[in-house]
């Protein structure tokens, strides 16, 4: 070679000790350019300066193994637009995923904050929610489930409504879905009868009745929900009023409305059982 580094000369370029160094050349990250057949001894391009520092970062920022390989793949088809392309989209997809996770942990701090602040409460109100007519696709969630019950629900909503109803849509959760991971689920969107003819089969008309409940509504992601079905499980508790099997959710500002979630507002309603709460007005 006309210009080879040691590996020891490589590591004080690169700032990555020895150790990191063999460790890339056994993972196949980094392989040397030179490997002395007789001692075993490394030798590096300076070329591969710039690609080391590179594995250095997506390794920092836990970006997985199999990940890196395919965007080393990627950044050497040289001159490969498609390559390049390749290697950028799998950087991005990862930043995402951090950025999603250094959400989640600031969205933690705050609500730990608030929990160890004895002063934090949660506004929340007794209330008589009116009679409503909607239309209403039920689910028995079984257990390990992920969300897309709900998606498929609602897209057989929105098909079955034709266009979409003014008052926002919302959910009835049997209280066994939080506590038991698994239980029946009701979404429903406001909508006056009849059924359009051809909708959804799962889609039917309902009549949600009168119902008293202890409200709070949550201003933001979903990530501290917990501390406020918290708030209106607690007041119900405190002030002897029983629950019903359900609590509802009334999605006021949702990711239907807006891609921000610090804009999200829903409505939290703990319902009550028969004969406790507030009289109707």
């Amino acid at each position: 070679m006309a210009e080879r580094l040691t590996i020891g000369e490589f590591s004080r370029i690169t700032h990555l000790s020895i150790r990191a160094l063999r460790r890339y050349h056994e993972q196949e990250l980094l392989v040397p350019a030179e490997v002395d057949p007789a001692t075993g001894y490394r030798y590096y391009a300076p070329a591969q300066v710039r690609p080391a520092l590179t594995i250095r970062r997506l390794r920092e920022l836990d970006l997985p193994l199999p990940d890196v390989r395919r965007f080393l793949e990627a950044e050497s088809a040289s001159g490969n637009a498609a390559g390049h392309g390749t290697a950028q989209r799998i950087v991005a997809a990862h930043l995402r995923r951090l950025e999603d996770r250094l959400g989640r942990t600031q969205r933690a701090v705050q609500a730990l904050r608030e929990l160890l602040d004895p002063e934090a409460e949660r506004a929340v109100s007794l209330e008589v929610l009116p009679p409503q007519r909607v239309l209403a696709v039920s689910v028995d969630v079984p257990p390990g489930a992920d969300l897309s019950w709900y998606d498929a629900a609602m897209r057989d909503l929105d098909a079955a409504a034709g266009r979409r109803p003014v008052l926002p849509p919302g959910g009835r959760y049997e209280h066994t879905l939080f506590t038991e991971g698994h239980g029946r689920a009701t979404v429903y969107l406001p909508a006056e009868p009849p059924l359009r003819p051809g909708a959804p089969v799962a889609v039917r008309e309902l009549q949600l009745p009168q119902r008293r409940a202890v409200v709070a509504t949550h201003s933001g992601p979903h990530d501290d929900l917990d501390l406020t079905y918290a708030a209106v499980g607690t007041f119900a508790a405190r002030n002897g009023l029983g629950c019903d099997d359900f609590v509802e959710e009334v999605y006021l500002v949702g990711p239907r409305d807006t891609d921000q979630p610090d804009h999200w507002r829903t409505l939290v309603a703990w319902l009550l059982a028969s004969g406790t709460g507030p009289s109707p007005t």
